[in-house]
């Protein structure tokens, strides 16, 4: 498997770049997410997902590791093809489409083209626990920029409260940036 692509860009499009690497020139499908992280810079690294079809091998290119986990999560989903993942991740970014499943958000994940009622609740159903697993090095929407919160969040769905319970336990208490993922844990437990 080809996990990263180091080499000089070549040709940037919405949809592809090329990536020459040892003099091999690479087309690497991406979002438009990636596209607009790409500068113009002659050299690039890109994370890559090989997929293999009988008719056809196609590379999908992203600019984080974060955003190659989610399309490689959607692409799980029964009815999400490679296609519609780089969709998906073209109108949200990884981040929002986490923040959608997590709350259950099926009208955000349905706004993207060629997604359906059927298929948006079959993305929630079938990604909302592995969205508890992944971790963005870049701000988190769902955790609303907040580590304590999430690390309260987390140790508390770990613990077996149901995280819907949690959230709402966790946004009645007045929280700021200085409170302890202890102090939080301890008042969410009150409410709980």
């Amino acid at each position: 498997m080809i996990t990263h692509l180091n080499g000089k860009l070549i040709e940037k499009n919405p949809t592809s770049i090329v990536l020459e690497c040892h003099g091999v020139g690479y087309e690497v499908k991406i979002s438009l997410t990636t596209f607009s992280q790409i500068k113009d810079d002659e050299s690039l690294k890109i994370f890559t997902q090989f997929i293999v079809r009988e008719d056809v091998q196609l590379l999908y290119g992203f600019a984080t590791k974060e955003e190659r986990e989610m399309f490689n999560h959607l692409i799980s989903v029964s009815g999400i093809g490679p296609n519609t993942a780089m969709i998906m991740l073209s109108s949200l970014n990884p981040e929002e489409i986490a923040h959608a499943i997590q709350s259950e958000d099926v009208k955000t994940i349905q706004s993207v083209k060629g997604i359906g009622v059927k298929t948006a609740q079959r993305v929630i159903i079938d990604l909302k626990d592995k969205m508890l697993k992944m971790t963005f090095s870049t701000e988190n929407i769902f955790i609303l920029n907040n580590t304590n919160r999430f690390d309260a969040l987390t140790a508390l769905v770990s613990l077996g409260f149901d995280k819907k319970s949690v959230d709402k336990a966790l946004d009645k208490i007045a929280t700021t940036d200085e409170e302890t993922v202890e102090i939080l844990i301890k008042e969410a437990l009150k409410i709980l």
